[in-house]
Parts: structure tokens; sequence; C-alpha cells
């Protein structure tokens, strides 16, 4: 099992977009992996969410972490997300 690291630009997008650093492991550990530029890789996965962001209610969240392998290590270089199932607008 490869080790997953985070470059600092990753650790930042985390908190901006609302991700969780064991979110991504475990996209990367359980959804399919797809190929993009620069030889970099791909994958997504949906959590259940059930809560506000940014004032808006989601019952889901998408996940989708930008990563690169050299050897052993997995680097996550940006992490993007989704949010889903609006159900209603808050405060």
């Amino acid at each position: 099992m490869k080790f997953i690291r985070f470059s600092h630009h990753a650790r930042e997008r985390l908190q901006q977009r609302g991700a969780t650093e064991d979110e991504v492991v475990e996209a990367i550990r359980s959804a399919a992996w797809e190929t993009e530029q620069y030889g970099r890789w791909s994958c997504r996965k949906v959590f259940p969410f059930h809560r506000e962001w940014n004032g808006k209610w989601y019952q889901e969240k998408e996940v989708k972490p930008i990563f690169v392998v050299e050897g052993d290590i997995i680097v996550v270089v940006t992490v993007y997300t989704r949010f889903f199932g609006k159900t209603e607008e808050r405060g």
C-alpha cells in the first residue's frame, strides 16, 4: 500500500473546499483512478454530507483529488469538491 502525502497547496484546498484528508485517502484507496494531464491521476467518491455548506444544506459531497504517483508515494496536489442534493437555503 502506497503512502499518501499532501502538498501544501492540497492542504489549503481541503479547508477552502470542505474536504478532509480522510475522505481523500478513502477516495484514492477505493475509487477507480482516471488519467489526467501532465502525468497526473484523479478519482471521485461521493460521501453522505447532510450539512450546511456556504449557507445551503446539501445531502452529498463529491471529493475529487488530483495526484501523482512517485514510486511508493502518492502526492495529492489539489482537491476539488462538489455538493449535491441542495434541499433549502439557510440564514
